[in-house]
């Protein structure tokens, strides 16, 4: 058993079949939860990410095997540079000031780490990866939700009937005993079709159901719609 082991740490053949397998079967684990949510980089690109990233391993210790004057972390190094033009790629910002793929771009990047940690047979170190990025990106996800869900601070989206009116919603807002610390318009003009609105950063008094007061800043008049982003 400790001669398999001694040998699939060597670069051989053997150790580079079972490194891109590894790092296809880690990466694809991670892309499945992303896939899931419709993420934009899904099962196949964290496993060609990761696959990627092995492979770069397995030519730097092929080049030091063959006796070529390499620097064998040098490869590596230009993988994590490389990995951000393509995370940039899935991060968005939507009409509503809402930035969505972070997460997914943070996941590839991880996921090319792990493949550089399989490439470099360091087995141990990248399924100990795997595994706390699968918590990370599942597990944690409901803890970040829940804790989302009981902060005092709340960013909404809130959509009116007339630009003229946001000075009323606000002075609504203060008398429910809600601090506004921010107000960023959004939208004014209804030339395009659209009701106007702004994004509303404030603190509630107290602990409470977000929904309960979405639905009391809902019952403000001339406010068309309220979201939470």
């Amino acid at each position: 058993m400790s001669e398999l082991i001694k040998a699939l740490k060597e670069p051989s053949v053997l150790s580079a079949l079972v490194r891109m397998t590894l790092a296809m079967l880690c990466g694809g684990i991670i892309g499945i939860e992303r896939g899931r949510k419709r993420r934009p980089a899904g099962f196949r690109t964290h496993m060609l990410v990761c696959m990627g990233a092995a492979m770069t391993m397995v030519i730097s210790q092929y080049l030091w095997m063959r006796g070529q004057t390499t620097d064998l972390s040098r490869l590596g190094a230009q993988v994590i540079n490389g990995i951000g033009f393509l995370g940039a790629g899935t991060i968005i910002v939507t009409g509503r000031q809402q930035v969505k793929g972070l997460t997914t771009a943070a996941g590839l990047w991880a996921s090319a780490c792990m493949g550089l940690a399989i490439g470099a047979g360091f087995y141990f170190g990248a399924l100990l990866g795997c595994f706390f990025i699968i918590m990370s990106i599942t597990a944690f996800s409901k803890l970040e939700r829940w804790m989302m869900a009981t902060s005092r601070n709340m960013n909404i989206y809130i959509e009116f009937n007339e630009a003229q009116n946001i000075g009323m919603i606000i002075e609504k807002v203060k008398s429910m005993n809600i601090k506004i610390h921010d107000v960023e318009i959004t939208r004014m003009r209804a030339s395009d079709g659209l009701n106007p609105g702004a994004i509303f950063s404030i603190r509630l008094p107290k602990k409470g159901d977000h929904s309960a007061v979405m639905a009391s800043i809902g019952e403000i008049p001339s406010v068309v719609s309220v979201e939470e982003v």
